[in-house]
């Protein structure tokens, strides 16, 4: 996706304000550097470990956690675990 390396898979509801979707990374998947133009996202962790880059700035990723990264962005997400990344992620469009 956008890049990345492996394969993904996600299941995605759009509506005219809102993508919600559930993203699964196996491990050593990636979701490539892209740009929100239009909105922020907001990344909730189910489960797996992994790591978001938003501009240049690392965050490590675990279950529980809420990653967020603001509009006009570059991001990406990798997952460095052993295990299948789960997320879910809200994109607000505005």
């Amino acid at each position: 996706m956008n890049g990345g390396l492996g394969t993904i898979s996600a299941k995605m509801h759009m509506e005219p304000s809102n993508k919600i979707m559930i993203s699964r990374l196996p491990a050593g998947s990636s979701i490539g550097a892209h740009r929100h133009t239009t909105s922020c996202e907001v990344n909730y962790v189910l489960s797996g470990t992994g790591k978001a880059i938003c501009d240049g700035i690392e965050e490590t990723l675990y279950g529980g956690v809420c990653q967020y990264c603001p509009k006009g962005s570059d991001h990406s997400i990798i997952n460095t675990g052993n295990v299948e990344l789960v997320l879910f992620t809200v994109v607000p469009e505005q």
